[in-house]
């Protein structure tokens, strides 16, 4: 699979230099979660699996484990989270998004619509093999309407590749007369072109129904449509134009709101998009600093303080403007 990694690997890696620190500490009263973090947050998920193999080899148990028992709360789950090979960590995501109580439409929205076709396919395999169902099985028993049917699309992991120059103006044209060009909504011309065309094309389509209507096709899937399909397509428009922007848009909200989502903000952390540049690129600066700021405030705020500047540092600056 190409690399979409935004945690470089790290230069000079040691899978056993690295085991053996995150062993020391662990090793005794107390444990170095500084040493944790600075290790596990400056390589890529790749190298965490490679010292997780190495610490089992020289150390006779499951590094997880071993992490799980010496750390707590939203540190020991973000830890957790970085650990986990991103293709089962969006499947299990994902399992649990469809399996718990209600269904989790955020999730099912966030993964599928920012993943590649090639990322979508394996995880539809690791999904059958960890949970033994076919993904697109259960989430089509947890949703319904022009909603599923996207959803149902994106599943294939099939966008064309190429750019139609001969169907960029047609596909405009298409979307305007779907929506705004109409008296109601055509939901099905939305799901066809914006699920299936490829993403270079679908910025030039973009462009040309600016030109066309003088507005951003973002505002038409909000006047035309609602609920979770709105949701959904709104999603796929900003990770057409860009997936970076997509996943600091959702950082920024997950500290917005009433109460903080670490749910969200833990899954975007340590997902798998991995967008591979700063995200200052993508927030004004306002915002950037005030996601900073945000990862800095409780339930992160741990003893000593010096752990919590390396979470916030670490994991923001160094998990994403360098992650």
């Amino acid at each position: 699979m190409a690399y979409r990694g935004s945690v470089k690997p790290f230069a000079n890696f040691n899978d056993k230099q690295d085991a053996e620190i995150l062993h020391r500490a662990m090793k005794g009263i107390g444990t170095d979660e500084d040493a944790i973090l600075m290790v596990l947050a400056a390589r890529s998920n790749d190298q965490r699996q490679k010292i997780k193999a190495a610490y089992k080899k020289t150390h006779g148990k499951d590094l997880v484990s071993a992490l799980k028992s010496e750390l707590s709360g939203l540190l020991e789950k973000l830890i957790v989270a970085l650990m986990t090979p991103g293709i089962l960590y969006d499947a299990t995501q994902l399992h649990k998004a469809i399996k718990g109580a209600g269904t989790n439409d955020e999730v099912l929205i966030e993964i599928l619509a920012s993943r590649t076709g090639e990322e979508i396919k394996e995880i539809t395999k690791a999904y059958k093999k960890e949970f033994g169902n076919k993904l697109e099985k259960d989430i089509c028993g947890d949703t319904s309407g022009h909603y599923q049917r996207l959803l149902v699309i994106l599943l294939q992991g099939s966008r064309e590749e190429e750019i139609d120059e001969s169907k960029i103006e047609k596909d405009a044209k298409d979307l305007y007369a779907a929506g705004e060009g109409k008296f109601g909504t055509d939901e099905e011309k939305f799901i066809t072109i914006l699920g299936n065309r490829s993403v270079e094309h679908l910025r030039r389509v973009f462009d040309a129904y600016r030109k066309l209507c003088g507005s951003d096709i973002e505002e038409s899937v909000k006047g035309e449509t609602t609920g979770n399909l709105e949701n959904l397509l709104l999603a796929v428009v900003k990770c057409v134009k860009s997936v970076p922007g997509y996943f600091a848009e959702g950082l920024y909200k997950s500290m917005r709101r009433a109460g903080t989502d670490d749910d969200a903000r833990i899954r975007i952390m340590s997902g798998s998009w991995c967008p591979g540049v700063r995200w200052t690129c993508w927030t004004s600066k306002s915002v950037s600093r005030r996601c900073t700021d945000s990862l800095c405030t409780p339930p992160y705020r741990r003893t000593p303080r010096e752990t919590t500047r390396r979470l916030c540092s670490t994991s923001v600056e160094g998990m994403i403007n360098v992650v």
